[in-house]
C-alpha cells in the first residue's frame, strides 16, 4: 500500500522545524522505523510530514557525571556502540542490543523510539526505570517531562499538538549500583512476548538499597515495581530475589493474544525479573569490589 497524500516539509532548523509544526500539527519524521510502515498502511494519515533528519541541532549525544541526554535524531547503532555512553549509563547498551534488527538499529531513533510509545519497546521501560525525562520544545517554550508522565497509555505521549520531543535524558548509576535487561522473544530482534530491566544499588554494607523493576508487554505503558522492600535489606549473595520476582508477578496484568496466553506472560516475567535482578546486583558488587580497589589504590 502507498500512503495517504500530505505536504512534506523539510526544515534545516529547530526553530523553522517548531514553526511548521505550529501552523500544521504535522507528523515528526525522524528514524521513520515505525511511522512509514504505518504511513504505509494508512494507520495514520497525517496532511503534513516535518521531516528533521536536516536539523542538525538534534544529532547530538551528550554524557556527563550526571547522567546521558540523547537528541532525537542520534541512531540506535550510534548510542549502542558509544563507550561514553555505557560508562556513564549501561542500561542503555543493555537495551539497545536487544532493539529490533541491524539495519533498523542504523536508521531508528532513541528519541523516535520514546515519542512512538511502544510498551512492547526496550526504550520506554528504560526511560521509566531510570525516572529520566523527554525535552518537549514548541515555539517559545520548552519543557521537560518525567517518563512517568510521559507515557500515558499505548502508543501515546505527553507530547501536545505543535511539540517536538528534542532530546531524552537518562540519569547516571550511582556508586554500587547494577543494572540488567532480559527478555523472551519468538527470535532475536522481534518483539518481547515479555521483558524486564532492573535496577540493584547496594549501600556502603554492600547490602541491597534500592532494587526495582520495569516490566513491558504487559500493560499500556511500561510497569515499574519496587521491590526493595521484597528482597529484604541483606547482602546481594543472599537477598530474596524469588519474592522480589512474586512482587513482580503480582503487580503485572498481561493480556492473552495470539502469541502467549497471559498465564505464560506472567510465569515469564517472574523468571525474567529474579534472572535480570541477580544479573543487576552481581554487576553492582563487582562496582563496589572496583571502587574498594580503586580507594585502596
Amino acid at each position: 500500500m502507498k500512503p495517504a497524500p500530505f505536504e512534506y516539509h523539510a526544515p534545516r532548523e529547530v526553530e523553522a522545524a517548531l514553526d511548521v509544526l505550529a501552523r500544521t500539527g504535522g507528523k515528526v519524521l525522524a528514524g521513520g522505523q515505525s511511522l512509514i510502515p504505518m504511513l504505509n498502511m494508512r494507520l495514520a494519515a497525517p496532511g503534513d510530514l516535518v521531516d528533521i533528519n536536516r536539523v542538525r541541532a538534534l544529532d547530538a549525544v551528550e554524557t556527563s557525571a550526571r547522567g546521558v541526554r540523547v537528541g532525537a535524531l542520534a541512531r540506535h547503532a550510534r548510542v549502542l556502540r558509544a563507550a561514553p555512553v555505557a560508562a556513564v549509563q549501561p542500561l542503555l547498551r543493555q537495551a539497545l542490543g536487544l532493539v529490533a534488527h541491524p539495519a533498523i538499529r542504523s536508521r531508528g531513533t532513541v528519541v523516535g523510539s520514546l515519542v512512538h510509545a511502544d510498551p512492547a519497546a526496550e526504550l520506554p521501560a528504560v526511560l521509566a526505570l531510570l525516572g529520566g525525562s523527554v525535552r518537549l520544545a514548541a515555539s517559545g517554550a520548552e519543557r521537560e517531562v518525567a517518563a512517568r508522565e510521559f507515557f500515558v497509555g499505548p502508543m501515546e505521549s505527553a507530547i501536545r499538538p505543535g511539540e517536538l520531543a528534542v532530546s531524552a535524558f537518562f540519569p547516571a548509576l550511582g556508586p554500587r549500583a547494577g543494572t540488567a535487561f532480559a527478555e523472551v522473544a519468538r527470535r532475536h530482534g522481534d518483539y518481547a512476548l515479555a521483558g524486564v530491566c532492573a535496577l540493584v544499588e547496594l549501600d556502603d554494607d554492600l547490602r541491597v538499597s534500592a532494587a526495582r523493576v520495569a516490566c513491558i508487554g504487559v500493560g499500556p505503558v511500561p510497569l515499574v515495581v519496587d521491590v526493595a522492600g521484597a528482597c529484604g535489606h541483606r547482602p546481594a549473595a543472599t537477598a530474596d530475589w524469588g519474592a522480589a520476582a512474586l512482587a513482580v508477578q503480582d503487580e503485572a496484568e498481561p493480556e492473552a493474544d495470539i502469541h502467549a496466553t497471559a498465564e505464560y506472560r506472567r510465569h515469564l516475567l517472574g523468571v525474567l525479573a529474579g534472572r535480570a535482578l541477580r544479573a543487576a546486583a552481581r554487576t553492582a558488587g563487582a562496582e563496589a569490589a572496583d571502587e574498594d580497589e580503586g580507594e585502596g589504590g
